[in-house]
């Protein structure tokens, strides 16, 4: 039996402005021969990647654990998650994030003028226990 979730590894972050750590982590366990399942352990872990750096297509909010789905036959498993690894954060959305959050009016930044080029850059990985 296979779980795959995102995880967050950094505390609470009260501003958009602090930097923030996003995990995918896969959980396996073995299933008995009358069907009750062991103790699940950590099979894999992601490499870490800032959120800040994803976002839905209005730019409002981080895009994160949409698409995370494990699936598992009897000889294998496999996951898949969001990921932002090769994702850059970028300073102008987190000011209009930030100013919505305080219930402000705002426009959202010229995102191709004003952020990285892999501002946005959200995406998916898989994992798998087969050989």
């Amino acid at each position: 039996m296979y779980v795959v979730y995102n995880a967050f590894t950094t505390p609470f972050q009260p501003t958009t402005a602090t930097p923030r750590s996003l995990v995918g982590i896969v959980l396996g366990a073995t299933a008995g021969s009358s069907g009750q399942t062991g103790a699940f352990s950590e099979i894999h872990r992601g490499t870490p990647g800032d959120p800040r750096g994803s976002s839905q297509n209005n730019l409002v909010a981080e895009f994160l654990g949409d698409y995370v789905y494990a699936a598992a036959t009897r000889t294998y498993g496999a996951a898949v998650w969001n990921d932002t690894r090769n994702a850059a954060d970028c300073p102008a959305i987190d000011a209009y994030r930030q100013a919505l959050e305080n219930g402000e009016a705002a426009t959202a930044p010229a995102v191709q003028q004003e952020c990285p080029p892999t501002f946005g850059n959200s995406d998916i990985f898989a994992f798998t226990t087969a050989p």
